[in-house]
């Protein structure tokens, strides 16, 4: 089995409650956990898409991931806006979390799967996008196509991003082009909270099967993405 589950913000010191968005929040890491014992098996695969954690440092976050290792199942993790004290691959290595794999201009493989992705970046159309954003969104989608270049021949191909690869007008963006040149099968994303959700586009566009995982768009219940 694959699940998704993207924007735990998990927070091991208790100083970053997330019932600002809405009491569905309340208890919020308790829920995923209890969830995900309840659902995920040994072997199979947890995706999940950024905001992990809030801690700032990389040894601040070792608590926060050491729980998530400890859960059923191997995991893939990506950076996500919020994730600050995301470091080296070789300093994330060295953590010692045996079945966390860091997806950064790298792929990973799950049978007859392979996950590829990046962060990404907020839309072009959006009303605060400025020549900052410009570079940070190309060097997102370089990475993006690093990743899938890493990918194994004849492998059904996940792509894994953060921000939600469509514009304000819901539109696919150059991420989604991007996916298509290499043959994605399935998109997943995260980040949206809340009065966010309206900005969830779901369903198959250009051959592309896309599932928004934010935790809380999802009830706090690993999305079920393939069964084997």
């Amino acid at each position: 089995m694959i699940y998704a589950i993207a924007d735990l913000h998990f927070d091991y010191s208790k100083k970053k409650p997330m019932d600002i968005f809405g009491k569905n929040w309340i208890g919020h890491e308790e829920k995923i956990i209890n969830n995900w014992i309840d659902m995920v098996k040994d072997d199979d695969l947890v995706i999940l898409p950024g905001d992990i954690s809030w801690a700032l440092k990389l040894n601040e976050a070792k608590a926060d991931l050491e729980r998530i290792d400890f859960l059923p199942g191997k995991k893939v993790i990506l950076k996500g806006n919020h994730d600050y004290w995301w470091s080296s691959l070789s300093k994330l290595n060295s953590l010692g979390c045996n079945s966390i794999f860091f997806l950064q201009n790298n792929s990973y493989n799950f049978n007859d799967f392979a996950i590829a992705g990046t962060r990404g970046w907020i839309a072009r159309d959006s009303e605060d996008f400025e020549d900052e954003d410009e570079k940070i969104f190309n060097r997102e989608l370089s990475r993006l196509k690093l990743s899938l270049e890493s990918v194994e021949k004849n492998k059904r191909i996940i792509a894994v991003v953060h921000y939600p690869p469509f514009n304000i007008d819901f539109s696919p963006n150059e991420f989604v082009d991007l996916m298509k040149e290499y043959n994605v099968e399935t998109c997943l994303y995260g980040h949206l909270h809340s009065e966010g959700h309206k900005f969830v586009v779901e369903g198959e566009i250009k051959g592309i099967n896309f599932h928004c995982v934010s935790s809380d768009y999802i009830d706090f219940i690993p999305k079920t993405i393939y069964r084997e």
